[in-house]
């Protein structure tokens, strides 16, 4: 009986294995993997540290100088989703240079906390 089912099997695998699949695409499908690959070698996933957030870009500006003034190096990054701006600052590979910015900040920033996001690539002179 397990011969029987065996060679059943196997004769149904050999007569799949011959079939053709024709696959029907718009070609723009192609121009997006390829624009997508091309643009994501300079982004890695790390870690931002958000400082605040407010329906006013007036104080998230004031919030970034403040920032800026105390930590010249390290890049800031405003972002809105409707109806808020968020400040985000920080391209961290890892967690922990994400919490030592977040100490330094805890004063001023009491509400900070990580993000984990794509990032830019940290530059080198930091």
């Amino acid at each position: 009986m397990k011969k029987l089912i065996l060679v059943t099997a196997l004769t149904g695998i050999s007569y799949f294995g011959n079939a053709q699949v024709t696959i029907v695409k718009d070609s723009r499908i192609d121009d997006l993997v390829h624009a997508q690959s091309q643009g994501s070698s300079s982004e890695i996933i790390g870690y931002r540290l958000q400082l605040t957030f407010d329906s006013s870009k007036s104080v998230i500006d004031d919030s970034r100088s403040r920032f800026s003034a105390q930590f010249p190096k390290v890049d800031t990054y405003v972002e809105f989703v409707a109806p808020h701006y968020f400040l985000k600052v920080g391209d961290f590979r890892t967690q922990l240079e994400a919490e030592k910015v977040k100490t330094a900040t805890a004063a001023q920033f009491p509400t900070g906390f990580i993000v984990k996001e794509k990032i830019n690539l940290p530059r080198i002179d930091q």
